[in-house]
């Protein structure tokens, strides 16, 4: 059985999971364990390796994409040349053995200046936008919108990739 990509809310990606397991769908959401530190303390949690994403097996999308789609958190399934995106079981394999092998590695995407991305968190959310230059983990973007060129300091991990 082949598996999709299934993209859902901003930070939502074990939560949909959750939902899905308990539908009975094979479902399958990398994470990995991460140090955060907060003004009073530090603590280990599992993050998400691809943030926004979880990968779906079905055997017949046609059929069984509407209940996956109908569980709170799933937003699209991401789609490649006019079809739904399949990852083979190979690569969901290899993904797993690298996470398992490699505990401590990132993965990162890579945004540059010039780069159009679209904010998927906070009060500008689903919009457009251009990076003007990045700052650590900021970046500072043009948005149009209404008309109106407005520069915004906006979280990497809150931009994705047009």
């Amino acid at each position: 059985m082949p598996w999709y990509v299934l993209y859902t809310k901003p930070r939502n990606e074990k939560k949909t999971a959750a939902l899905l397991q308990e539908k009975g769908v094979e479902v399958y959401c990398p994470v990995q364990e991460v140090l955060k530190q907060w003004s009073d303390r530090k603590k280990k949690i599992l993050e998400p390796v691809f943030r926004s994403y979880v990968f779906v097996q079905m055997a017949a999308y046609e059929r069984e994409q509407v209940e996956i789609l109908e569980t709170p958190g799933a937003v699209r399934f991401l789609w490649w040349q006019k079809k739904p995106g399949i990852v083979r079981d190979e690569e969901i394999e290899a993904i797993k053995s690298f996470l398992n092998d490699y505990r401590d590695a990132r993965i990162s995407v890579i945004m540059q200046p010039g780069q159009d991305v679209e904010i998927t968190e906070g009060p500008l959310r689903e919009q457009k936008g251009r990076i003007v230059k990045i700052k650590g983990k900021k970046a500072i973007l043009q948005v149009r919108s209404l008309g109106w060129n407005i520069m915004a300091e906006l979280p990497v991990q809150s931009l994705k990739k047009q």
